[in-house]
């Protein structure tokens, strides 16, 4: 690849309330250091805006055990709009969004202990590691999965997104599509069933093909080290007619609104994905700024309309207080950031 994807940088979720998200998304799921928090008018995703600019408030959130980040977005100027119906198992689009976890029982636990939607026991999945899907406050769905991979330590079992669920059409198109963009080219397993363990889940008795992939290379770049390995399943219906999570709707509406990739060399982004047939469809420009952050962010769908994000990073603040800011403008772009470095984020965690 002549650019590089150091991981998944976020999954973005639409709420009602921001900071409900926020605090909702901290105490149950550890995603407690705010990166940047900004209210202003989102001006360049007019084609998933009804065509005009539409007033926001969001916050991204990490988790300093490792994984992405989550940005928690709010409509300011409209009233966010459901999904009309419920999304099943086999649906088009961001159905179930993947955390790890260091302990998949004690996750469980703690989860219950705190009166968190569980849906289902602990079970296993195809490739042998135990998992369990919870709904959150606002109905978002979450698979809490086994993983080894770690960057740092945290009271709480689990870390951030390390994957996504995802509904598609045809398998084979969708197998291309990850492998050839964003290099999830190592399949996992592949079966077509009824899958007991995702039975619990909304429409889990539906047949489906299920194929889970991930990058056969490891990833490189600034934030590499904290974001880990990620995993996408697409999920095919077999035995149903699936519908679109977003159909009529707004990108920013309840949610999964996107899945967000950090990259470096956005211009070769750009030719790799014209050469495959998925032009940007957003392009922020170079010089976007979002709160105490700054970098160039663009859009591509997938073949099926799923809303894929890139962001290339130009600044980042470590440590607010002190008015630190690292700018990664000056530095190679498949180095990993020090440990140190990413670690002194945590002086921005908020504590209830």
């Amino acid at each position: 690849m002549s650019y590089i994807i150091s991981g998944i940088q976020q999954v973005g979720i639409g709420v009602a309330n921001v900071h409900e998200g926020f605090k909702w998304y901290r105490q149950h799921l550890g995603m407690d250091i705010p990166i940047f928090e900004e209210a202003a008018e989102a001006n360049l995703m007019l084609p998933y805006t009804g065509g005009k600019p539409q007033q926001r408030h969001a916050i991204l959130a990490i988790n300093m055990k490792g994984g992405g980040g989550f940005e928690i977005w709010q409509y300011t100027s409209r009233t966010p709009q459901a999904c009309a119906f419920q999304p099943h198992l086999g649906d088009i689009g961001l159905f179930c969004a993947k955390i790890k976890s260091d302990n998949v029982d004690a996750s469980f636990q703690f989860l219950k202990s705190k009166g968190v939607k569980l849906l289902s026991e602990v079970t296993k999945n195809p490739d042998g590691k135990k998992h369990f899907f919870i709904s959150d406050a606002f109905g978002n769905l979450f698979e809490i999965i086994e993983d080894t991979v770690w960057f740092g330590s945290g009271k709480q079992h689990t870390g951030g997104p390390v994957g996504m669920m995802i509904g598609v059409k045809n398998t084979e198109r969708s197998k291309a599509f990850y492998a050839t963009i964003l290099g999830y080219d190592k399949v996992i397993y592949e079966k077509e069933d009824t899958f007991a363990d995702l039975a619990g889940l909304p429409g889990g008795s539906v047949r489906c093909k299920r194929t889970l992939l991930t990058h056969s290379k490891s990833r490189v770049g600034p934030f590499s080290k904290l974001f880990g390995n990620s995993y996408i399943e697409l999920i095919e219906a077999v035995n149903y007619t699936p519908r679109a999570i977003f159909e009529n709707r707004f990108w920013g509406d309840l949610g999964f609104i996107h899945l967000c990739f950090d990259i470096k060399n956005m211009a070769g982004l750009k030719a790799a994905c014209e050469k495959a047939g998925h032009p940007f469809t957003v392009d922020g420009g170079a010089g976007f700024e979002m709160g105490e952050a700054a970098g160039h962010f663009t859009y591509i769908e997938d073949p099926d309309g799923t809303l894929i994000e890139f962001v290339e990073t130009k600044k980042i603040p470590i440590m607010k207080k002190w008015g630190w800011y690292l700018d990664l403008r000056k530095r190679a772009p498949e180095k990993p950031l020090a440990n140190w470095m990413l670690k002194a984020l945590a002086f921005n965690r908020v504590k209830d």
